[in-house]
């Protein structure tokens, strides 16, 4: 049987809709729908395997996990580009078709940097796995601390409770933070324990776009305590999870992580992407309206838009993004595997570390503060974010104990289009509940030209055509809160229901454009776009 005739079968029921493990039983009950032969590319390997024309972006995902074990949860599909996140969209509407190649990339467990300290006092530290047992932990000691007595003469303690070799380390650290401090029992001569720190050349500083800005304070305590780690040889930590390069940096101590440096030349598509995903061709990103390169600078802008209140003292905006930095660095960790012969500082943002319980995914949102999503909503709205899961926002505590949302990953913020606006809180109970007057009077406080204006200030070009989405999304949020609206009929005018079917804000739009002339100015266009705008909304 050919390659075609595979591609052309149908798919039985009860199959694992894989290449080569089609049921072979002669029941009549099959599918009719045609079949199609596609490739999975992971982590290097390709494998082919048999998916319906008609299956939806879940379908598929839910068929590799079926077929390879990983879970959907952990899944993210590229196509030609971009990524598939409409899960309800078919794949066909995304272009697929018999003989495509689809990338997956999978979202890994963060390795758990754990200190093991000696009863001379020696401290050593070891990445592991948090889904590994203490068992194999103290094999790690083993092998890897020279002078560290052999599997069967260690005790291991956490807190003075001595650890049974069968304890999962991640779950050992259920207050979320990603240190855990082990002690080896076994009486160890100081002597002969000796660790090694390699040469390295390291650099880390903040890249000045325009000198009459001056560095606030929290940011440059962020730095400093990412160089004072770098300093002290402790490396960055590549992450696990996402589509880019994400590096973990230490503090001082090697206990905690401090910030997160995300290089650009190593986002999605871009030549260091230690992913493997193909390089863009054409420079665009994975999300519509965004370019690859530009993330580091709009996570920037993200935290530069996310005002406080105006009543608030506190050095954290409104929604809650974590302090960032546009800075250079260099380490021999990251990822120079561009081809190039040179190894030279790579620019990229810098966020600050925030210890967190996990992310949103890992909890029903029945359990989250309706306020903490609101603020989300606004933030999301305002910026037209492209790009927001359960996955990029981490639940913590405040200093009253109560639960927090921190929004993180905003590198497909600020598009120059609104296809691929997405908000997965549109579907949580507390997206139908009306804002509060607190979150009234802080969206009558913004002001898209003061924005554009700020985000020039520190040295961002803005394009006009991002100017132009921040001004029509404020436009939209602002008439939404005058009619009552809640965040889910506001965010739902912002993002499509499926890939090929339109949002209503690109139809308004695309009204607007076809009641001006071609040379009209933008205030003439966006004059048109309220008017539109207007009337859709007294519709609803």
């Amino acid at each position: 049987m050919s390659v075609a005739d595979v591609a052309l079968s149908p798919i039985h029921r009860g199959s694992g809709f894989c290449f080569g493990h089609e049921s072979s039983s002669s029941s009549s009950s099959h599918y009719s729908v045609k079949s199609v032969l596609v490739f999975l590319s992971v982590s290097g390997s390709t494998m082919p395997m048999l998916i319906l024309e008609s299956d939806s972006i879940a379908e598929v995902k839910l068929r590799i996990q079926t077929c390879n074990g990983f879970r959907v949860r952990r899944q993210r599909l590229v196509f030609s580009g971009r990524e598939l996140a409409r899960n309800a969209s078919r794949v066909r509407d995304y272009g697929v078709t018999g003989g495509s190649v689809l990338h997956l990339v999978l979202k890994l467990y963060d390795p758990l940097l754990v200190t093991v300290i000696t009863t001379c006092g020696k401290a050593f530290e070891f990445h592991v796995d948090r889904r590994r047992d203490v068992g194999y932990l103290k094999k790690r000691i083993s092998k890897e601390g020279k002078g560290f007595p052999e599997v069967d003469d260690q005790e291991i303690l956490f807190r003075g409770e001595k650890l049974d070799d069968r304890r999962i380390i991640g779950g050992i650290c259920k207050d979320g933070n990603s240190v855990i401090h082990l002690l080896v029992k076994k009486s160890v001569k100081e002597e002969e324990v000796s660790v090694k720190v390699e040469d390295q050349d390291l650099l880390l500083e903040p890249v000045v776009l325009n000198p009459d800005v001056k560095l606030p304070e929290i940011l440059e305590d962020m730095i400093d305590r990412t160089v004072d780690g770098l300093k002290k040889g402790n490396p960055p930590v590549r992450s696990a999870q996402g589509t880019g390069g994400t590096y973990l940096m230490q503090d001082s101590s090697g206990l905690n992580y401090v910030s997160v440096f995300k290089p650009m030349d190593e986002e999605p598509m871009a030549v260091n992407n230690p992913q493997k995903l193909p390089v863009s061709t054409d420079g665009q990103g994975l999300k519509r309206g965004t370019r690859v390169g530009e993330g580091a600078t709009r996570e920037v802008a993200a935290y530069l838009l996310d005002h406080p209140r105006s009543s608030s003292k506190e050095a954290m905006g409104f929604a809650g993004v974590p302090p960032t930095a546009m800075v250079r660095s260099f380490h021999k960790v990251y990822n120079f595997g561009g081809g190039s012969d040179t190894q030279e500082a790579k620019v990229g943002s810098l966020q600050m570390f925030m210890k967190n319980n996990g992310s949103c995914e890992d909890i029903g949102p029945g359990a989250f503060p309706v306020e903490e999503v609101h603020k989300i909503s606004v933030f999301d709205i305002r910026m037209a974010n492209a790009d927001r899961h359960a996955g990029n926002i981490l639940t913590g505590k405040g200093e009253d104990g109560k639960t927090v949302l921190i929004p993180i990953d905003h590198g497909y913020c600020l598009p120059e289009n609104f296809e691929d606006c997405t908000f997965e809180w549109l579907y949580w109970p507390q997206a139908k509940v009306p804002f509060s007057s607190e979150t009234l009077s802080y969206i009558n406080s913004l002001d898209s030209e003061q924005d554009i204006a700020l985000l020039k200030l520190n040295g961002w070009d803005v394009p006009e055509a991002v100017s132009r989405t921040l001004r029509i999304s404020t436009m939209l949020l602002k008439k939404g809160v005058e009619r009552n609206m809640t965040p889910y009929q506001i965010g739902s005018i912002m993002c499509r229901e499926t890939v090929n079917r339109v949002s209503a804000i690109e139809e308004i739009l695309r009204e607007a454009h076809n009641s001006v002339l071609p040379e009209s100015s933008e205030a003439t266009f966006l004059e048109a776009v309220s008017v539109a705008m207007d009337r859709r909304l007294d519709q609803l």
